[in-house]
């Protein structure tokens, strides 16, 4: 069986996660991407085929001329759409692309939800080459937040004080992203969580969720995430009855909220697995073969009654981050132990001599630290204990 597999730029859930399961399924996987050399290095063994994926006219011809497909796949938050469209295409399982099209588009989802009775946020649209000026007019409450409208990774998200902050952050976005759209909306008061799903458009397992730690505004930057087997049934009924609003239940969603006083209120809907090694780490936590049952999903197979989870896993992974311009000369190697019965697993995502800016985004990040277990405490000592003992230099 042949999986088209759409891609950007090569990301460890596709290199760690779905392809070797594709090849543990018998799969013969073609990657669809517009960075192929890119892929060739990553994935040597697989076939790397040049396309214009955030095209799926282009999607549906570099498949049809080439071999019949049993399935179309992505996990990139920018081609869930175009992936969805080129299955319907062939009559392949997926997602609805009205779906794909909502949870990428973050005023669309407003909208929707709003329409939809589930909840209401106050924002505003602002299209690519608008007068930012406009927006002082909108009457938002403050503080607020601004950021792309189809944008991920917390880049380019920021907090405003008031109007006239409001104004000068979306001009700086739009002097970076002159192509995008932007969204400035009520800033959602309360602690970040994630809940992520499995479905089969029958079955809609809930597989848990992060509690996510984030850096102080008026960044957001990602800093930590502490798995939660199960957040309070209230708060889990709210985020699903949202999710079934916008029509999101086939194969893996991310979905990030906050949690104010009991109410629970979409961030955004990430229509794809958990990214930056955290589904590795759920795979792990859970101790299931996450990824495979999403393939399966998209090969049309029903998911099992159960999944066979465990219950007692602990998880956390963080972050290493530059807190500075310069070159990266100093830093831990990928390594894996196992300390008091947590196993660690540390990847470099910087090399050493690599020299960037400060992005005060996820760019930031140096390198991303897994811990699993079955004791929470025993699973912080060791991550505390495996940032204390390594070292990060950056030289300007």
């Amino acid at each position: 069986m042949r999986m088209y597999l759409l891609a950007l730029n090569p990301t460890d859930s596709v290199t760690d996660g779905f392809l070797p399961a594709a090849t543990r399924l018998g799969l013969t996987v073609t990657i669809l991407t517009d960075q192929p050399e890119a892929h060739r290095r990553a994935c040597p063994q697989t076939e790397v085929l040049e396309c214009d994926v955030h095209d799926f006219r282009a999607v549906i011809s570099r498949i049809a001329t080439h071999h019949r497909p049993d399935a179309v796949f992505t996990n990139s938050d920018h081609l869930q759409t175009q992936a969805a469209l080129a299955a319907d295409y062939f009559a392949l399982p997926g997602k609805d692309w009205r779906a794909a099209l909502r949870a990428k588009n973050k005023a669309e989802m407003r909208r929707h939800l709003a329409a939809a009775g589930a909840d209401t946020v106050r924002s505003v649209e602002l299209s690519a080459g608008q007068d930012p000026a406009t927006l002082a007019a909108a009457g938002l409450p403050y503080p607020c937040v601004v950021k792309p409208r189809e944008g991920v990774a917390s880049e380019d998200v920021t907090l405003a004080a008031g109007p006239e902050e409001l104004v000068a952050r979306a001009a700086e976005i739009q002097a970076r992203r002159p192509q995008a759209a932007l969204v400035a909306e009520e800033f959602l008061a309360g602690e970040l969580y994630t809940l992520e799903t499995l479905g089969d458009g029958r079955v809609r397992h809930v597989l848990g969720g992060f509690h996510t730690t984030v850096s102080a505004p008026p960044a957001f930057i990602e800093e930590r995430h502490d798995f939660v087997a199960a957040h309070p049934e209230p708060v889990q009924a709210q985020v699903l009855a949202q999710l079934d609003a916008l029509g999101v239940g086939f194969g893996a969603c991310h979905t990030e909220f906050v949690v104010h006083e009991g109410r629970a209120r979409l961030i955004e809907v990430n229509y794809r697995a958990i990214g930056d090694q955290c589904d590795l780490l759920l795979a792990q936590v859970l101790d299931i073969p996450l990824f495979e049952h999403i393939l399966r999903t998209h090969l049309g197979e029903p998911l099992p009654a159960g999944l066979g989870a465990r219950r007692d896993g602990a998880g956390r992974l963080e972050y290493a981050r530059a807190d500075r311009a310069g070159t990266l000369t100093t830093a831990p190697g990928a390594t894996d132990r196992t300390v008091d019965g947590v196993r660690l697993s540390y990847r470099p995502l910087r090399p050493v001599g690599a020299e960037h800016p400060l992005y005060r985004t996820n760019r930031d990040y140096l390198g991303v630290l897994r811990a699993t277990g079955t004791d929470g405490g025993a699973v912080d000592r060791a991550s505390h204990g495996f940032f204390a003992a390594e070292r990060w230099e950056i030289s300007s």
